[in-house]
């Protein structure tokens, strides 16, 4: 799996869990639209640091948090 994939994959579980929308991260954090849907629509090859911090504390979670998880030890790039 690519690290785009999994950054993807793991800010989709996030969403689900905290019950969060694309239009959450337009509205709460100021994403442009194109970004988010880049993101998640895995059209983006390559994600900035710095777009998966916004997008993780617009929903409350910290880098941290979000790369301790398992799904980042499966990355083959």
């Amino acid at each position: 799996m690519s690290l785009a994939e999994a950054v993807t994959l793991r800010i989709q579980a996030l969403m689900k869990e905290k019950n969060f929308s694309q239009y959450d991260f337009y509205t709460k954090g100021g994403i442009a639209k194109s970004t988010v849907s880049q993101v998640l629509n895995r059209t983006r090859e390559n994600v900035a640091v710095k777009t998966v911090y916004e997008m993780v504390t617009t929903m409350g979670v910290s880098l941290s948090e979000f790369f301790n998880d398992p799904i980042f030890d499966e990355i083959s790039d």
